[in-house]
């Protein structure tokens, strides 16, 4: 998806201290914790946050049509801050940037002319009508159907829509839903009012978690809706919009992810430094920062590098990113549920009660790793295109990545452990080759294990490169951010070499020949490694150390 360059940076601060505003004064903990206890949604407060005082929708709106016209780094930023209140808050936003997402992409300029400008002046909560019982991710397998009518001189005049959704945010709230359904020429997105004859939500959903989001299913019964809700006025457009949006709306949930698990740490930092054991506060003790804290600090970092990287680019213009948005959904919400669960390991029993908000960010934090395609869907995604690309560039594509690292550390005055990854990609690299060449690509544990090392080693190139770029500029993180990014240097590494094994000889089978190359695959890959320097991870660690303890 095609974004502008952005708001100006002041415009984005005055939209995020209006959040944190609304935020500290509407959404203190203990109303946070009721309104989980009793599963409520807020309305009253998400038409505040939409009204034309607030209007923090108008950030995710082109200027056009009456919105503030936030590129992809205003909207990750804005998501990330939202997450970090509130998960379920932050979700009933999602909804809302999801469902509008067809008419962004898809829409007559007559139909984003109409619908976006009501979006943006009546503060209208959406929803994206696109998940169903048995279809699940798999959008082509959808059974909503758009039955067209005809007038007397057989032009369509309407469709008729029949059919159920299923976990659809927003889905018993929405004043507009944008619903995919099948045509005779296939799958295609409409737009339906609240109140359309047909058109009702069904049963809303206990949740585990995001309680205070909004989830129904929604069931259309000869739904009749004018043939100028057709969005696009073609029929069969519906599976490309949506699949132009999923490198953007996947970036979105990995800022959520952000979001999430860094709210959790701090609260588990904070709670660190206040709580004794045995003489001395908790944030005094190696194992506890080392373990419970530090790792998972620099995990988020590393996504926030990432994600901010990915924006950039989509924010230059650049179209489509769908991998990219892929790796930021599957390392950013894996984060964070790892974060969320060693906030409640840090908080020790107290962690493990409804009284303390890492339990409720512990819940929250769960749904990230499957709505909006699970990591598993992303980690198909991911293996399936760059083995493609790795394939089609005879391995050039990613010793090009590798090139631009060791180029990368030539220039850096300091380390940031681009060395490191530039060695992590070439040991991929040999490894995609090795599971092409002995088809060992259709066993779907071994695509999944390589999905996880393309993440991390992509990943820790956004990192270095952020390391480098703030060393350059003078930042005064910057001595923290290159020693988190020679532990996530040094971490890519180990994964890498830890994994060959499981892709080159787990599923090779007992064919003595078989074996006997993938021995030597893994020799090669571990061989390639071992020379890299993985020492100094202590010094890096109470760097960070150091930094955390002195965080107010």
């Amino acid at each position: 998806m095609s974004q502008a360059a952005g708001m100006p940076a002041e415009m984005r601060e005055m939209v995020l201290a209006t959040l944190r505003d609304v935020v500290a004064r509407e959404l203190p903990d203990a109303t946070l914790l009721d309104l989980d206890a009793n599963d409520i949604f807020p309305l009253d407060l998400i038409r505040k946050m939409l009204s034309p005082e607030l209007g923090l929708h108008l950030v995710f709106l082109p200027e056009e049509t009456g919105g503030l016209g936030g590129g992809a780094r205003d909207i990750c930023v804005v998501s990330e801050e939202m997450a970090a209140a509130d998960l379920g808050l932050a979700t009933a936003f999602l909804g809302i940037c999801l469902g509008t997402d067809p008419i962004l992409v898809g829409a007559t300029a007559e139909q984003k002319s109409r619908w976006l400008g009501r979006i943006a002046e009546e503060g209208l909560i959406v929803a994206y009508a696109v998940t169903e019982p048995e279809a699940g991710s798999n959008l082509a397998s959808l059974r909503t159907t758009a039955t067209p009518l005809l007038d007397d001189n057989g032009e369509v005049r309407a469709y008729r829509l029949d059919g159920a959704k299923q976990f659809i945010t927003n889905g018993g709230v929405a004043d507009l839903y944008t619903v995919l359904a099948r045509t005779p020429n296939g799958p295609s997105f409409f737009v339906v009012e609240k109140g359309t004859p047909g058109i009702a939500p069904g049963k809303k959903e206990e949740k585990h978690g995001i309680r205070l989001s909004n989830t129904t299913s929604v069931i259309l019964e000869g739904v009749e809706v004018p043939a100028a809700h057709l969005l696009g006025g073609k029929e069969g457009e519906g599976l490309k919009q949506a699949n132009m949006v999923f490198g953007y709306t996947r970036l979105m949930v990995g800022a959520l992810g952000l979001g999430g698990g860094q709210s959790a740490l701090a609260r588990a930092l904070a709670y660190s430094k206040v709580r004794v054991q045995f003489g001395s506060p908790l944030i005094e003790k190696q194992g506890y920062a080392f373990k419970l804290l530090i790792p998972h600090w620099i995990d988020i970092a590393a996504g926030r590098a990432y994600i901010h990287e990915i924006a950039d680019i989509l924010d230059s213009g650049v179209e489509g990113m769908q991998v990219e948005g892929s790796i930021a959904k599957l390392w950013a919400t894996e984060a964070a549920n790892r974060a969320a669960d060693a906030a409640v390991q840090a908080h020790g029993g107290y962690g493990y009660t409804h009284e303390y908000m890492v339990e409720k960010i512990r819940r929250d934090a769960r749904i990230l790793t499957i709505y909006e395609g699970t990591s598993e869907i992303q980690q198909q995604i991911i293996s399936m295109f760059r083995w493609k690309e790795t394939v089609r560039s005879k391995g050039k594509y990613y010793e090009t990545a590798a090139q631009r690292l060791d180029e990368l550390q030539a220039q850096s005055k300091d380390s940031v452990g681009a060395a490191l990854v530039a060695r992590a990609f070439r040991g991929l690299n040999q490894t995609l080759q090795h599971c092409h060449k002995t088809r060992l690509t259709r066993h779907q544990a071994v695509m999944f294990a390589l999905a996880d090392q393309i993440a991390r080693c992509e990943v820790a190139a956004a990192f270095c490169r952020q390391a480098a770029a703030h060393a350059e500029q003078g930042h005064e993180d910057a001595a923290v951010t290159a020693a988190m990014a020679r532990i996530f240097a040094r971490g890519t590494v180990r994964l890498i070499r830890s994994q060959v094994q499981l892709c080159c000889i787990d599923f090779v089978g007992t064919d003595e020949a078989a074996t006997t190359a993938a021995e030597a695959a893994v020799k090669s890959v571990e061989d390639l490694l071992a020379p890299a320097d993985l020492s100094g991870n202590l010094a890096d660690m109470e760097c960070v150390w150091e930094m955390l303890s002195a965080l107010q």
